[in-house]
């Protein structure tokens, strides 16, 4: 079984939020999220998926998830390349 760390953006409007998390299904936790049955700190938001990472045990993700949770720096730096990569994408 694989476990992933991820980091959401909110799509809210006017909203800068992000969230980071574990899970074994990724897209079914998101729904959650989106649906208000996520966590607390997500309800009342919309949210996408701006970054995944698998690892091939619990603890590891659980790790990397304290890491994106307590360094701002890497969110910043991977909602960065999420940006750059999607308006390069967009037009072409």
């Amino acid at each position: 079984m694989s476990y992933f760390a991820y980091l959401l953006k909110s799509v809210s409007v006017g909203t800068k939020k992000t969230y980071a998390g574990y899970s074994v299904d990724v897209e079914k936790r998101l729904i959650q999220h989106n649906s208000n049955t996520g966590a607390k700190s997500t309800r009342g938001y919309k949210w996408k998926i701006v970054y995944q990472k698998k690892f091939k045990t619990k603890s590891e993700a659980m790790s990397y998830e304290y890491k994106l949770k307590n360094d701002k720096i890497l969110r910043k730096m991977i909602l960065k390349k999420f940006d750059q990569w999607k308006y390069q994408y967009c037009y072409l």
